[in-house]
């Protein structure tokens, strides 16, 4: 049994945001001293990714989500870095992370906010998979959040599974948002590119919700060629678990990758002004400079 992490990796979610607030209100006053801050945020980032790979690699079972926690903590604590070099276009990322921490935080802490997007999603979702003919009992969880599906399976077993605070995409809204609020253009492009990216978010995401649990509770993906193989893979115990990971772990995980990539794309044309981030990023990638737009390496 590994320790349970969460109280500390839950407090230092806090004390890293805070962090970044207070080195971009430093940043009016004092350049270095802004990039002081900025940078120990970067490298405390780094650290709580780190206590982030136990839990996304052995209780959330998740490759995507583990493979790039591992990513996260060089790359944070190389951003943290090049700041102390004087790398100040990074300030425009670490603004970003710092709003994104402002929007997600809140509702993962304020449980008026957590408990009523939870079930706005489940409700939403239960709504979709009626488009399907698939019909669940709607059921209250142990918390009291109606947010669970109750499935009988083609064998005519029971099976539950639920909406949790990981389903409802504000993790993919807060990334948005904080990258739109970071940079300097006119309000109204910024709520625009808000508005676009939000909406194709979240129908993206309650069509994935939809995907799982109709993947899950009509075993979709119970074949006999995958059943061993992902009972391996995953290291499950219950066959009848076999179509949600396929679903939820394999596919809908792998293509949530690529589609925040073509969210991003749809932003970047909306809002330009966020070419400097796409820019540090390459650079941090490969360690040479681009112009993004078009599309050269500068010298």
């Amino acid at each position: 049994m590994l320790p349970d992490l969460t109280p500390i990796t839950d407090a230092m979610g806090w004390v890293v945001i805070g962090l970044f607030l207070v080195g971009i209100a430093a940043d009016w006053r004092d350049r270095v001293t802004a990039r002081r801050i900025i940078a120990g945020a970067w490298a405390l980032f780094g650290l709580f990714w780190l206590l982030m790979v136990p839990y996304f690699a052995f209780e959330h079972r998740s490759i995507v989500q583990t493979v790039l926690a591992v990513v996260a903590v060089p790359a944070c604590v190389y951003v943290a870095g090049r700041l102390l070099r004087g790398r100040d276009s990074l300030l425009v990322l670490s603004r970003a992370v710092g709003v994104m921490g402002l929007i997600y935080l809140p509702f993962g802490a304020i449980p008026v906010f957590h408990d009523t997007l939870i079930e706005i999603v489940a409700a939403q979702t239960h709504a979709g998979l009626g488009l399907l003919g698939s019909t669940p009992a709607f059921e209250t969880d142990a918390a009291g959040l109606r947010n669970t599906f109750a499935f009988t399976l083609p064998s005519g077993q029971q099976y539950s599974t639920r909406i949790i605070f990981a389903c409802t995409g504000i993790g993919s809204i807060a990334i948005f948002g904080g990258l739109i609020a970071a940079v300097r253009a006119p309000l109204t492009r910024r709520l625009g590119a808000l508005a676009v990216a939000v909406s194709i978010i979240w129908v993206l995401n309650i069509a994935r919700n939809v995907f799982i649990a109709y993947s899950t509770g009509h075993q979709l993906f119970a074949q006999g060629f995958l059943v061993d193989p992902v009972m391996w893979a995953f290291g499950l115990d219950d066959p009848v678990r076999v179509s949600f990971f396929v679903a939820d772990r394999v596919l809908s995980q792998g293509l949530a990758v690529i589609a925040l990539l073509a969210i991003a794309w749809i932003v970047v044309r909306l809002l330009p002004e966020l070419y400097v981030v796409v820019e540090d990023l390459a650079y941090l990638l490969t360690g040479e400079e681009y112009d993004v737009r078009s599309g050269d390496r500068r010298v």
